[in-house]
Order: structure tokens, then C-alpha cells, then sequence
């Protein structure tokens, strides 16, 4: 195994399942679900009224200016909640870092207005009952906070926490669904190869909670099974219906190896490598040469084996034909290897997904053993992989692929390994 130059040192996480490492641990060995009734708005009139919601969170206690709330939007909260939690965790302070190679890359989802904001400038715009587009300059902007659009761009999760953190190094942020945040981590590892950085803080974060979300995609990809929320998200299981959605964040610390050594640091995982290909569903349909590509490359740039790999944190999006074409991959690729789908206790976090799901492998690294997949009853004979289920598994290799996909047909494939 080559000694990889870019390490994860910390990591933090906003979820439907806890807020920061322990409460995510906890509930991932507990086979705790976070899919529940929405509570956060009235969802009484939506096709869909559950999802994987984060409760219990007060970001008062993470974002610092307070008066930056005013420009923050709930998925930008999560992000800097998420980044804070992972700079504790690392146990790095801002200021231990040269400010001008300390970058953050983060991934975002398209950020969606709440309804009550536009309301007063909506009604501005009436004439006689019709909404009169020509009155918007006129009259609607009046009605609005001057500063509102800065809480709905896509990259300010990213500008938020690098003037936090007086991150003057590399800023990026990347928008590619729900591949988003390991894009984020593979693009931040890629900084630090390039001697571009020497930290770097690279996650995602989303709300697909939202109610303009639920109302704006398609609902024929989501679960209907709203008499039992929590067993709603079924990954690679015979009886799946469709995904379920979900909100949270979450980021990790990259560092160069020589950085984090010479400061003593715990040195969660090392970045081996990583794969990313895109496959046009065909007619409608997606298939297994994307994800098999991606199996591949990652491995490859890793210089593993794939009995290497001691465990696969598959996408497992839970729709009939891309929990499917998945399986067939990693059937392909590394045979019987044991592989957990953590979105069946959170659902699809969107742009954040990839990296909440990478902090369930670095868990099990830490942990040494791989968590299970709840909701997997009956096994499907289209997925035929060796899906953890009833007990955590040991680990009997202690590095993990993590694999993320969009229904869309982009797939990232990434090897972590613990010293």
C-alpha cells in the first residue's frame, strides 16, 4: 500500500442522524433512523410529507459573526456548522495554519428561496389578479431585503467559511447533484498533490427538505411509503420504490501528510485515489459502465487490488433500475466484498450526500466494523452483493471505497485507507 500525501485529519457533520462525530456514531451502530414526518413546515399538501430531517439544530451555536445569519440560508448554515465541527475535531485552530494554504472547496445544490421572502414582492406585481412581470423592477424589488440574494447563491457555503476561518488560499465550490461534496474532497485532495495548499476543508451541504425542492423535481423517483418513514429507504432491497429526500452537511480536513505530522495530528484515513466518469442513462435507463469505469480508476490511481478493499460505501440511491446498475458494478469489480448503503438512514442529501456517507466509512475505519444497511429485508436477485444487514461486520481490511452517484449518470468512486 503506497503512503498517501493528502490525510483526513478531522471530521464534522450536520445530519438527520446527529450533529458531530459521536451522535453520528451512536445512532449508526444503534440502526437509528433520521427519516420522520417533516416538522419544519406544513407538508400536508405535497406528495411526499417525510424525509431525512435534521432536528434539534441552533446554528447560533456554530456561526460566528451572528449577524452573518442574516445572510445564510439553511443549507449554508449546515456547511459552516459542519466545517466548525470538523476543524474541532481535527483539533486545529485557524490561526495554526499559513492563511495563504488554507483553501476550502465545497458542493452545492441549487439554493431555493423560501416562499414567505417573495410573498410581499409577489402581490406587489399584481394587477386585477394577474401577475404583471412589467411592475417586478418597479415595484416587487422594494418589498425585498436588499441583501437577499446572498443567501441563495451556491457558493457562499464556501465563502462563508474561508472568511471565517481567514482561509486566503484556493476557494471553489462545485454544483453536480448529488455527487457535489466527494467531487469537493477529490478536487481539495488534488490542491494539496499540486503544492497548492498545506490544509485544506472540503465537504458539501443541501436541503432537499425544502418544499420548493419537493414541489420543483420529479416526485416519480421518491418513495411513497408514508406509512412507515423510517422503512422507507430501502437500498438494493427487492421492495425500494424510490428514493427519499433529505438535508445536512458535512466537511472534513484535508491536510498534506508532512503538515499534519509535524503538528502531532490523528491521521483518520489517507486519500489513495479516485474515479470520476459519466454515463448517459440509455433511453431512460441507466447502466453499470459508469460506475464500473469510476470502481476501476479509483483503484488504479490507489495502485489496490480490489481485494484490497475492505468494505464499499455504496451511492444505493434505492430506485429500482440505479440500485441495479450499481450492484452489477461492484459485483463486476470486487465480487463479494460487504457493502453498506448509509442513505438508508438519512435518505439523499443531495449535493452533501457523498460526503456524509464518506463520514460513515471513515467511522467504520475507526470503529472496525462496517455499519449496516437498514431496511434490507429481502435481498434482490438484480443486486446480487453482499449487503451488511442485521449486525455490523468487522473490517477485515481496513481501507473502504466510497461511491456516489446522481441520477443524472455522473459517478465518483474514492479509496480511503487507515494507516
Amino acid at each position: 500500500m503506497k503512503p498517501s500525501e493528502v490525510v483526513i485529519t478531522g471530521v464534522g457533520m450536520v445530519s438527520p442522524i446527529g450533529i458531530g462525530r459521536a451522535a453520528f456514531r451512536d445512532a449508526l451502530y444503534a440502526g437509528r433512523s433520521g427519516v420522520r414526518r417533516i416538522a419544519q413546515f406544513d407538508s400536508s399538501t405535497l406528495g411526499v410529507d417525510f424525509g431525512g430531517e435534521v432536528s434539534d439544530f441552533d446554528p447560533k451555536e456554530y456561526v460566528r459573526p451572528r449577524k452573518s445569519l442574516k445572510v445564510m440560508s439553511r443549507d449554508i448554515q449546515f456547511g459552516f456548522a459542519a466545517a466548525d465541527l470538523a476543524m474541532l475535531d481535527a483539533n486545529l485552530a485557524a490561526d495554526a495554519v499559513d492563511s495563504d494554504r488554507f483553501g476550502v472547496v465545497y458542493g452545492a445544490d441549487m439554493i431555493y428561496c423560501e416562499p414567505d421572502e417573495l410573498a410581499a414582492a409577489y402581490r406587489a406585481c399584481l394587477v386585477d389578479g394577474a401577475f404583471d412581470f412589467d411592475r417586478w423592477g418597479s415595484h416587487a424589488l422594494a418589498e425585498m431585503y436588499p441583501l437577499w440574494l446572498l443567501k441563495y447563491l451556491p457558493n457562499m457555503s464556501a465563502c462563508h467559511v474561508s472568511i471565517s476561518l481567514n482561509a486566503r488560499g484556493p476557494s471553489n465550490s462545485i454544483t453536480l447533484g448529488e455527487v457535489s461534496s466527494l467531487v469537493a474532497i477529490a478536487e481539495a485532495t488534488r490542491i494539496i498533490e499540486r503544492g497548492a495548499a498545506d490544509v485544506m476543508i472540503a465537504g458539501g451541504a443541501s436541503n432537499r427538505l425544502h418544499p420548493n425542492v419537493i414541489l420543483f423535481r420529479d416526485q416519480t423517483l421518491l418513495s411513497h411509503r408514508r406509512e412507515d418513514p423510517a422503512a422507507a429507504c430501502r437500498p438494493f432491497d427487492r421492495d425500494r420504490d424510490g428514493m427519499v429526500a433529505g438535508e445536512g452537511a458535512a466537511a472534513v480536513v484535508l491536510e498534506r501528510r508532512s503538515h499534519a505530522e509535524a503538528r502531532g495530528a490523528r491521521v483518520l484515513a489517507g486519500v489513495l485515489g479516485f474515479g470520476n466518469t459519466f454515463a448517459s442513462p440509455r433511453h431512460g435507463r441507466p447502466d453499470s459502465s459508469g460506475p464500473r469505469r469510476a470502481l476501476e480508476l479509483a483503484l488504479r490511481e490507489a495502485d489496490f487490488a480490489s481485494s484490497d478493499i475492505g468494505h464499499v460505501n455504496a451511492s444505493g440511491l434505492a430506485t429500482i433500475d440505479h440500485d441495479r446498475a450499481e450492484a452489477e458494478a461492484i459485483r463486476a469489480v470486487f465480487g463479494d466484498v460487504p457493502v453498506t448503503a448509509p442513505k438508508s438512514f438519512f435518505g439523499n442529501l443531495g449535493a452533501a450526500t457523498g460526503a456524509v456517507e464518506l463520514a460513515a466509512s471513515l467511522v467504520a475505519l475507526d470503529e472496525g466494523h462496517v455499519p449496516v444497511t437498514l431496511n434490507y429485508a429481502t435481498p434482490d436477485p438484480a443486486c446480487p452483493i453482499n449487503v451488511v444487514r442485521g449486525q455490523p461486520t468487522a473490517i477485515s481490511t481496513p481501507a473502504a471505497l466510497a461511491l456516489s452517484q446522481s441520477p443524472q449518470g455522473q459517478t465518483v468512486a474514492m479509496v480511503i485507507a487507515k494507516d
